[in-house]
C-alpha cells in the first residue's frame, strides 16, 4: 500500500498454451516482457510482513484492523451505474467512467480511527503492477496522502466506512482489481482476491479533463449511449438504409472489446491515449495483418462464412472473436464500420459511422483517378485501373488531439476496412476531420488517404495510337459527392459533407488544393475546353428482376448543329466500383439541332443482367463520345442501384418489460426461379438477442413465415430487425420499431 513503490511481487506468469507457435522472447533485450494482458492476473499476497519471523515464526495481525466485507455498490439500480451511464452493460460487475467519483462501502472489525488505523484501497491491472507506470494505485483515506486517484471517506457508520474514489481522467482503462489492505507496526493484511470486486474502468465523454470529453449531452446520448445504428448505403441519388445493433452493452462485449487490445499485444500502459486506442483498434479490427477481428470478402463467395450482407448487429462478431480466438468470416466496409463502432462506444470513446459516397481509392496519394479512353473516345477496359467505390464506410470518433496543433481536436476519422497499408499495417487514422478540410494532410494520421477519398478529380485522357496520353475532360465534383451520418436523437440522415470540403469551386476550395499541393498532393493541373454538348442520364428507382428504360439525353448548348459519335455502356458493377460483367453497349450517332436535345432511348431486359449480379446489385452505366465537329469529348457516369424486396416484419405482445411478446418474417419469392440455401437472422437492441433460421429451398412465388417469442428487458424505443440472405438474392432486410413499457 506504498504510494511511492511498486505491487507485491506477483508470482511467475503460467506457460503458454501448448500448440502455440513459440515467439522470441525478451532475453537480452529488456528486463522482462511487455505488459499487454488485461486478463492477465497478478498472485498479491494476502498477507506482507514487514519484520523477520521470530522463534515462533511471523506475529499474528489479528489483534488489529480486520476487513469483514467490501460492498462494490455493483447492482444496476444503486449509484455507482446510474450516475456513471453504465447500467445499461450487462455485467455483474462495477463499471465505472475515468475522472468521476465512485462509492464503495468497507466493513471492518470494528470502528474506523482515523488517527490510529492506516488502510488504503488498491487497484491494479495486468500481470506485473508497478506504481510509476501507473498499474498499482492505491487510493489513500485522507487528504495528507493521495495518490493520482483520489480518495475521501464520505461517512462512517459504526465499523462500516463509505470511501469516495476518483480515478485519473487520463487512468488506463480497462478491467482492475480491487484489494483492501490494512497496514500495522508488522505488516500488511489485505482482502482474498474475489471477481466480483473486478472494475472496469471506461473513457468519460462526461468529463471535462477526459481527452474525449465531448461538451454536447445530444451528442453523447447519441455517439456513447445509442444501440440503435443506421448505415446508409446505395448510391448518394438513392440513398439506402441498413439497420444495425451495435449491442455495446450485451453480455460479454466489453470483455471481447478488452481482448481485441490484449490479442493486439498493446502495452496495458498505452490504454488511457484514446489516440493509440483506436490506431490499434484499426488495425485490429481488419486481419490481413495480425489476425484480427474480420475477415474481407468482396468476391460473391461466402461458403465458409456468413455474407456481409446478413449480419444485423456487432454482438454475435464479437463474441464469436472473442471465443474462439480466429477472426470472423466475412466483412465489408459497413461491416467493419459498424463493428468498430461497437468498440468504441462499449469503451466510451463518442463515435459514429459515416458513409462517403463516390469515394476515391487513391493508392499514389495524386488526387486523380485515371479513365482511359481510345482515340475515338471509347473507354479502353484494359489499360482503366482505378476504381471509384459508389460508397465507403468509415468511423468518426472523438477526442482532443494534443498530438496536433490547437484547433484540430474533436472528430477523427478512423478506417478498419483493409485499404493501404499505414506504418506497415493496414490501418487508417486517427485523422483531424477539420485538417482535412483545410488541406493540412502533413498531420498524422494518414490524413492524405482520407483527403483524396473526398477531393479526387476523375480526369479523362485520350490515349493515341502512338501510346501518349491527352487529358480531355475533368470531373471535380464527382468524387466525395456526399458524406452522410445519422441524425442526433432520430432516425433521420444528417448531411456533414461541409465538415469535410467547402463547396466546389469556391475560393476556400482552391486555397484548400493549394495547400494540399504543399505537402506534396498532386493534382491535375490541365483544364481542356468544354464540350458544347451536355449528357443527362436519368435518375431512376427499378427493383431487380424489372425491365426500364434508360434515356440518355444530350444537350446541344452551341449555336449549330452537333453529331456526336457516342458509346453506351452498362456493366453489373461490385459496391467498390470493379466492374463483373457488361450486358449493354451500343454505339449510336446522335445529331442535335442547335439548342436543342436528343433523347437516345434504350429498353434494359431484365434477362441480359439478372444472371450477372452480383450482390448490392448496382448497374453502372458510363456514356462517352466525341463531338464530330469540334473534337470534343462529352462524357456521364451514373450508378444504378436495383431495389431488392423487403422483409415484412411484424411484433405482437403487451410490449411491456419482462412480458413475452412474438416477433414474425414474412417474405415472398418474387423470382420465378427457386432461392437456395437462404439464411434468416433477426434482432434487437435490448429486446431480442440473436435469433437465425435456415430454408433450403425457397421455390419461385412462394412464401415464407418464421416467429419467434422473445421477452423485453428494457424500456425504451427500439426495433427488431431482421435479414435474409442466400447466393441468389442479397442484401433483403425489414424492421419493425416497438416502444416498450415498464
Amino acid at each position: 500500500m506504498s504510494d511511492q513503490g511498486d505491487a507485491p511481487t506477483p508470482s511467475a506468469a503460467p506457460a503458454p498454451p501448448a500448440g502455440r507457435p513459440p515467439k522470441v522472447g525478451h532475453r537480452g533485450r529488456a528486463s522482462g516482457p511487455t505488459d499487454s494482458d488485461n486478463f492477465e492476473t497478478a498472485d498479491i499476497p494476502e498477507l506482507e510482513y514487514f519484520v523477520a519471523p521470530g522463534p515462533r515464526g511471523y506475529p499474528p495481525l489479528t489483534d488489529f484492523l480486520d476487513i469483514w466485507d467490501v460492498d462494490m455498490m455493483r447492482r444496476r439500480d444503486e449509484t455507482n451505474k446510474t450516475d456513471h451511464r453504465t447500467n445499461l452493460y450487462h455485467c455483474d460487475n462495477l463499471i465505472v467512467r475515468r475522472g468521476q467519483e465512485f462509492q464503495i462501502k468497507i466493513a471492518f472489525s470494528r470502528a474506523y480511527k482515523p488517527n490510529e488505523d492506516k488502510f488504503a484501497v488498491e487497484f491494479v491491472i495486468g500481470a506485473d503492477p508497478q506504481y510509476s507506470k501507473g498499474t498499482y494505485l492505491p487510493v489513500f483515506p485522507t487528504k495528507t496522502r493521495q495518490s493520482s486517484w483520489g480518495g475521501r471517506v464520505i461517512q462512517t457508520n459504526d465499523n462500516v466506512v463509505t470511501m469516495g474514489i476518483t480515478p485519473a481522467a487520463n487512468c488506463i482503462v480497462g478491467k482492475y482489481h480491487m484489494y483492501v489492505a490494512v497496514q500495522t507496526p508488522f505488516g500488511i493484511r489485505r482482502t482474498k482476491r474475489d471477481n466480483s470486486r473486478d472494475l472496469y474502468v471506461l473513457f468519460n465523454p462526461w468529463a471535462a479533463d477526459d481527452a474525449v470529453f465531448l461538451d454536447n449531452e445530444a451528442e453523447r446520448q447519441e455517439c456513447v449511449m445509442n444501440e440503435l445504428g443506421v448505415i446508409y448505403h446505395g448510391a448518394y441519388d438513392d440513398v439506402s438504409e441498413r439497420n444495425w445493433n451495435y449491442g455495446q452493452f450485451n453480455y460479454g462485449v466489453l470483455d471481447a472489446c478488452l481482448y481485441i487490445m490484449d490479442r493486439s499485444e498493446m502495452p496495458i500502459t498505452n490504454r488511457g491515449d484514446p489516440i493509440k486506442v483506436t490506431r490499434k483498434a484499426s488495425a485490429m479490427l481488419n486481419s490481413r495483418d495480425d489476425d484480427g477481428v474480420l475477415v474481407g470478402n468482396w468476391s460473391g463467395d461466402y461458403t465458409y462464412g456468413v455474407a456481409p450482407t446478413s449480419w444485423t448487429g456487432s454482438t454475435d462478431i464479437l463474441l464469436s472473436y472473442s471465443g474462439s480466438k480466429m477472426p470472423v468470416c466475412y466483412a465489408q466496409c459497413w461491416v467493419y464500420a459498424a463493428v468498430f463502432n461497437s468498440f468504441l462506444r462499449c469503451l466510451g470513446i463518442p463515435s459514429r459511422v459515416v458513409t462517403n459516397y463516390y469515394s476515391a481509392h487513391d493508392n499514389d496519394g495524386n488526387l486523380k483517378l485515371d479513365i482511359i479512353l481510345d482515340d475515338n473516345g471509347r473507354i479502353d477496359r484494359s489499360r482503366t485501373k482505378d476504381s471509384i467505390w459508389n460508397y465507403h464506410c468509415w468511423n468518426e470518433c472523438y477526442m482532443s488531439r494534443p498530438d496536433l496543433p490547437p484547433g484540430f481536436g474533436g472528430w477523427q476519422v478512423v478506417d478498419a476496412t483493409p485499404q493501404e497499408t499505414s506504418d506497415g499495417m493496414y490501418r487508417c487514422g486517427p485523422a483531424s476531420v477539420l485538417a482535412i478540410k483545410h488541406g493540412h494532410i502533413c498531420f498524422p494520421f494518414d490524413a492524405p488517404f482520407v483527403f483524396a477519398e473526398v477531393n479526387s478529380d476523375v480526369v479523362f485522357y485520350s490515349r493515341k495510337n502512338d501510346g501518349t496520353m491527352e487529358p480531355v475532360r475533368v470531373n471535380k465534383s464527382h468524387v466525395g459527392r456526399m458524406v452522410l451520418t445519422k441524425a442526433v436523437g432520430s432516425n433521420g440522415r444528417r448531411d456533414i459533407t461541409d465538415q469535410y470540403k467547402f463547396p466546389e469551386g469556391s475560393p476556400e476550395e482552391r486555397t484548400v488544393l493549394e495547400k494540399a499541393e504543399e505537402f506534396g498532393c498532386k493534382q491535375e493541373k490541365s483544364s481542356p475546353p468544354e464540350a458544347d454538348v451536355n449528357v443527362v442520364l436519368p435518375t431512376l428507382e427499378i427493383s431487380v428482376g424489372n425491365d426500364f428504360e434508360f434515356n440518355v439525353e444530350f444537350v446541344n448548348q452551341s449555336l449549330q448543329k452537333r453529331t456526336v459519335q457516342a458509346y453506351v455502356s452498362g456493366s453489373v458493377v461490385y459496391y467498390t466500383g470493379v466492374s463483373s460483367n457488361e450486358f449493354l453497349f451500343k454505339t449510336p450517332t446522335v445529331t442535335i439541332p442547335a439548342q436543342k436535345s436528343v433523347k437516345e432511348l434504350m429498353t434494359i431486359e431484365s434477362r441480359n443482367y439478372l444472371a450477372h449480379l452480383v450482390e448490392q446489385a448496382n448497374l453502372n452505366f458510363i456514356v462517352t463520345g466525341k463531338i464530330k465537329e469540334t473534337g470534343r469529348i462529352v462524357t456521364a457516369m451514373k450508378v444504378v442501384t436495383l431495389h431488392t424486396p423487403k422483409l415484412t416484419v411484424e411484433v405482437s405482445g403487451g410490449s411491456r418489460v419482462n412480458e413475452e411478446m412474438m416477433a414474425s418474417v414474412q417474405f415472398t419469392n418474387p423470382f420465378s426461379f427457386n432461392l437456395e440455401n437462404v439464411h434468416l437472422r433477426m434482432e434487437g437492441p435490448g429486446v431480442m438477442e440473436l435469433k437465425s433460421r435456415y430454408y433450403s429451398l425457397l421455390p419461385g412465388g412462394s412464401s415464407l413465415t418464421w416467429t419467434e417469442m422473445f421477452t423485453p428487458q428494457r424500456a425504451g424505443k427500439t426495433r427488431v430487425m431482421a435479414t435474409l440472405d442466400c447466393s441468389g438474392l442479397r442484401q433483403v432486410s425489414g424492421q419493425a420499431s416497438i416502444t416498450i413499457e415498464t
